[in-house]
């Protein structure tokens, strides 16, 4: 289903508005210089103020300053950023300065770039510059403690560039396969739109065959007989051109409602679509304009759904539009039993003259009657009569409705 009304669409949870108002508030250039400040606030500040080893205060400061200044621009330069903290660290390591309080100037600074390095970036390069920083800070560890040894050292950065990579990468990929994700959904619900189109295109080319072939071949048949009789039999050409006067209304009627269906798909129902009880009208107006019909129903009639009814009478229409092109004036019986699982739709004539021509003469009218009950389930037959002529039965699996249902349970 696709939602074209926003109003519509459903409130995204609490939790997901409430972030996303804190997301609009805090820009990323604004929480970067955040983040940045922090970071020098709450971890070279408190050295500054006594809390740490202050020997060196604006050495101190300058170190604490380079390594979160770089911050301001993680996003722009990941990788860049990455390298430089951690040559400061690396620098600060080699000339015994000790920005924070902690064992190896232990700090965000590091694992924050080298996480937006993970998210940020492609996974080879950040994964290098990661093994960069990680064995730059490392391998500066021996060095540093035989240059000072009043100071401790130990390899704290190196595990908190291990945690931060996996951590960014983690993100990188679960948003990626969010996006993979959207680019699915909008394409699937591009193409079923397609399909819902296609589907009702070949609906709609399915109902103006129907409607055109029976109301054209009607109406050619009657004006070949008026032709003939208008001369000899005025009366009866009389007739003829009632008949020729009817069908073409009837057409008109039923292309308009599938006009109207095509401009207005919300009036669909309001167009008035033939059912099973219009076939005896169709057999009388046939009758009226010459051809030998005759109507028969067997069984217990009930409620159908309208698609099934629609069906049944678009082949039976069809049927009796092929018998009036292929035999004309032959007789036609038009047999509906209702089962108790299925609704036969039986028509059969005795005067096609070539019935396997017929059945397969290249033109739309059994392909049309097959796709309308393969549709709903069912099959059609359509071939030779045990005693000549032509049969077309189609077999219709009835679906009880709702309240059927549940007046069945």
């Amino acid at each position: 289903m696709v939602i074209t009304d926003q109003a519509a669409a459903p409130a995204p949870p609490l939790l997901a508005r409430f972030w996303q108002r804190i997301s609009d508030f805090a820009a990323p250039d604004r929480l970067d210089w955040a983040i940045a400040v922090g970071c020098f606030a709450a971890f070279t500040v408190p050295v500054l103020l006594g809390a740490g080893s202050a020997g060196q205060p604006a050495t101190a400061a300058a170190f604490g300053a380079a390594a979160a200044a770089p911050l301001i621009v993680r996003r722009r330069w990941p990788v860049t950023v990455v390298v430089a903290v951690a040559a400061i660290y690396v620098a600060a390591a080699l000339a015994g300065v000790a920005f924070t309080p902690f064992i190896s100037n232990a700090g965000p600074n590091l694992a924050i770039a080298v996480f937006t390095c993970a998210d940020r970036s492609r996974r080879r390069r950040s994964l290098t510059a990661a093994l960069v920083a990680g064995a730059g800070t490392w391998a500066s560890l021996p060095i540093a403690i035989h240059l000072h040894p009043h100071q401790d050292q130990d390899a704290v950065q190196l595990f908190a560039v291990i945690g931060a990579w996996l951590a960014g990468d983690m993100v990188r990929a679960l948003r990626g396969y969010r996006q993979q994700l959207q680019r699915v959904e909008r394409r699937r619900a591009a193409e079923e739109l397609q399909l819902a189109r296609a589907e009702e295109r070949l609906r709609l080319s399915r109902e103006v065959h129907d409607v055109v072939s029976h109301s054209l071949s009607a109406i050619a048949v009657q004006a070949g007989v008026a032709r003939l009789l208008f001369a000899e039999q005025p009366g009866q050409a009389d007739v003829a051109l009632s008949a020729i006067e009817t069908a073409s209304r009837s057409a008109l009627d039923e292309l308009r409602g599938l006009l109207r269906q095509i401009r207005d798909p919300q009036d669909a129902d309001e167009a008035a679509t033939p059912a099973l009880s219009d076939l005896p009208a169709l057999v009388d107006r046939l009758r009226r304009a010459g051809q030998d019909v005759s109507y028969h129903s067997s069984g217990q009639p009930r409620t159908y759904s309208a698609a099934l009814e629609l069906s049944a009478y678009r082949i039976a229409q069809e049927a009796l539009t092929n018998v009036s092109k292929h035999a004309s004036g032959a007789p036609a019986r038009v047999d509906i039993d209702h089962g108790d699982g299925n609704l036969t739709v039986t028509v059969t004539d005795a005067g096609h003259p070539n019935p396997v021509e017929s059945a397969s003469g290249g033109g739309l009218g059994i392909p049309g009657m097959q796709e309308r009950a393969e549709l709903l389930g069912g099959t059609l037959t359509a071939g030779p009569g045990p005693d000549g002529g032509f049969v077309v039965s189609a077999h219709l699996p009835v679906q009880p409705l709702p309240h059927q249902k549940g007046a069945i349970a």
